[in-house]
């Protein structure tokens, strides 16, 4: 691979049934993440997409996980699917506010905004969204990243991806073995970011060892372009665990 950063992690951390996969039997649940990153250097925070963190408990994820560990934080569900972009005053104010204490920090990765799978393409909406919530002025930081997640095929067009790279925000290349829908391969940024809901040919969602390897190629095609980061988002019977270490042997060892 090339010099870029290749991070591989879990979407969240908090799952009861990790125990005994990740969680030694008897650990606390307060130290949870911080064994959590002992195994990952990343993680996708997902509880802010359902509720506004409180900045104290912001400020303990910094404290509990290593110097080199980064948060990408979920934007707020009430932003992207009830407002639906559309408010671009008091709303997003009120997210950055509560992630405060990680905006400037080093471990800040980029805020996620999943789109809902019936919000159809429109142009001057995402184009209102990131001027709002990227570059100079901006609520989050001009060095805040963000990345956008459509579930509408309406969005995947060239139109699209030039108002993502205008505002350096990445297509999150994302994949559902549940639907039949290609894999993005679009790259607008200088950085990339893949999401893996579930796995095609495993079963119950589990990636399966051919698909791992193929990701493993993936990622390392990213790499080209700058630094990746990677979160599995099949937290049951700890696949998103599994699978998230067999893929970073993978690529450690270039098979």
């Amino acid at each position: 691979m090339s010099g870029a950063r290749v991070r591989i992690g879990c979407s969240g951390w908090q799952y009861q049934s990790w125990r005994e996969i990740l969680y030694p039997k008897g650990l606390a649940q307060r130290n949870w993440l911080r064994r959590y990153s002992e195994v990952f250097d990343t993680v996708e925070v997902n509880a802010t997409f359902y509720r506004l963190a409180k900045p104290a408990s912001v400020a303990g994820w910094l404290e509990q996980t290593p110097p080199d560990f980064l948060f990408t934080i979920k934007g707020s569900q009430y932003l992207t699917h009830m407002k639906r972009l559309l408010d671009l005053e008091q709303g997003p104010g009120r997210f950055f506010d509560s992630i405060a204490p990680a905006l400037g920090t080093p471990k800040m990765g980029p805020v996620l905004w999943q789109l809902p799978p019936n919000f159809k393409r429109d142009d001057a909406r995402l184009e209102a969204w990131l001027s709002t919530v990227t570059g100079p002025g901006s609520l989050g930081g001009p060095e805040l990243r963000h990345a956008v997640e459509f579930r509408h095929e309406s969005w995947f067009v060239p139109e699209v991806y030039g108002i993502l790279h205008a505002h350096g925000a990445a297509l999150v290349l994302a994949h559902d073995g549940r639907r039949d829908e290609p894999f993005p391969h679009e790259v607008t940024a200088e950085w990339s970011f893949v999401r893996l809901h579930y796995g095609a040919r495993g079963r119950r969602g589990n990636y399966a060892e051919p698909e791992l390897r193929d990701l493993a190629a993936r990622v390392r095609e990213l790499s080209a372009h700058g630094d990746v980061l990677t979160y599995f988002n099949n937290d049951w019977e700890g696949f998103a665990v599994r699978n998230g270490q067999r893929l970073q042997r993978l690529l450690a060892s270039g098979a």
